[in-house]
């Protein structure tokens, strides 16, 4: 048993903590990530303001929430972690009070901010190094479990922020989302991680044999899953921020491109299912070689498709891809690295990561003007998801 210093007695129970977590990830994700999208026409349309501001500001928290990453998974690895989410929670509300006030694009870009600080501290990286730190023998299964629970945020999130909008209005229904996260999921963080930030380890670890971060970084491994992931996430949120103009381009419309687009969801919560039941016992980094390959291959559906089969079969490879390279990232770093310092080199990854996807929507509206059209700019894309493929097959541990 190790001390730490979180210093409340007796520990909440593994199931608990796990559920409570996952109750906590699809409220914060549908706050904090997807409540963005419902919230840009009714200010765009109240405000005045330029479609460009706005999503600048949300590019601007993607981008804090990389630069925040290893300053938090510094802070859990030091036994921080209850901390760490709970002041997250309460950074993330009042963030959301900040820019429910916004009346100027300064005052809006603070709280976007604001909220990637907070994003940091609250979304799937700090929950996955908390329970590797706590539960060194079973974190696979809570990292799957609330992959599994938040999978349903985007579900959860239109809704639920349209309804408010609608019967409130955008700034009172942000007070609203504020409110449930300082009243409802700091005190429920703070409660679940009481107790010591290791609960169990296995008797043979030894934390010694651990690598640094330092170590890391001089490991060709380091490098190749931070290549990997990294364009892995540019082409995710590139074709995500593109999808409906990529649709427009094949002559296809909104219902169409929706009737495709709605199966990403249901296709991602799908493979995180089959993992659950069946993958658990697979080695894990050929399972992340299968799901790094199914990109490539479903950019290039998506690029070379007009009719609705094929698109559907990339909604499906899409939504398989971008479920499973979650778990795969938040379990394969403390396995290939061990987990005494995985917060900072699990950190460190995502960093690059995240601001990869923050710079993708621009840089593919770029990569579209200069190549002259979807299909070209999209076959791109592929081929960095082929070579992220390639890259995260050599990875191997020291």
């Amino acid at each position: 048993m190790h001390a730490s210093t979180d210093h409340d007695p007796g520990p909440v129970p593994y199931r608990v903590v796990v559920a409570g977590l996952a109750v906590g990830q699809i409220v914060s994700w549908a706050i904090l990530y997807y409540g963005f999208s419902s919230f840009v026409l009714p200010m765009a349309r109240d405000l005045g303001w330029p479609e460009a501001t706005l999503m600048g500001a949300f590019t601007l928290a993607l981008g804090v929430t990389g630069l925040c990453n290893v300053l938090v998974g510094t802070a859990i690895d030091r036994g921080h972690g209850r901390l760490v989410m709970t002041a997250g929670a309460v950074l993330a509300g009042l963030a959301c009070a900040l820019w429910a006030l916004a009346d100027r694009p300064a005052l809006l870009y603070v709280a976007m901010a604001l909220v990637g600080a907070a994003s940091a501290m609250t979304l799937y990286e700090p929950a996955f190094n908390v329970l590797t730190k706590r539960y060194p023998t079973r974190y696979r299964e809570g990292i799957t479990t609330l992959t599994l629970v938040a999978g349903f945020a985007s579900t959860l999130s239109f809704p639920t922020c349209n309804a408010l909008i609608q019967w409130l209005g955008w700034r009172p229904a942000l007070a609203v989302l504020a409110a449930v996260l300082v009243l409802g999921v700091a005190p429920l963080h703070a409660w679940l991680l009481r107790g010591p930030a290791l609960v169990a380890a296995p008797r043979a670890h030894d934390e010694a044999a651990d690598a640094t971060l330092q170590h890391a970084l001089r490991m060709p491994a380091f490098w190749l899953l931070t290549l990997a992931f990294m364009l892995q996430a540019f082409a995710s949120s590139s074709l995500w921020a593109h999808a409906m103009p990529a649709f427009a381009s094949k002559g296809l419309g909104d219902t169409q491109a929706l009737a495709v687009l709605v199966w990403i969801g249901p296709a991602q919560v799908a493979g995180r299912f089959v993992w659950a039941w069946v993958g658990r016992g697979l080695p894990l980094h050929r399972v992340g070689v299968g799901v790094m390959v199914a990109m490539p291959l479903a950019l290039v559906l998506f690029a070379l498709s007009r009719s609705m089969a094929p698109l559907l079969l990339f909604a499906l490879l899409f939504g398989l891809a971008n479920g499973l390279v979650t778990i795969v990232r938040g379990a394969l770093v403390p396995e290939m690295f061990g987990r005494a310092h995985v917060g900072r080199i699990g950190g460190a990854m995502s960093a690059v990561a995240l601001l990869a996807r923050a710079a993708a929507p621009l840089a593919m509206a770029g990569l579209v003007v200069l190549l002259a059209g979807y299909t070209p700019a999209l076959l791109v894309l592929a081929a960095l998801s082929a070579l992220a493929a390639v890259a995260f097959a050599l990875a191997r541990p020291a």
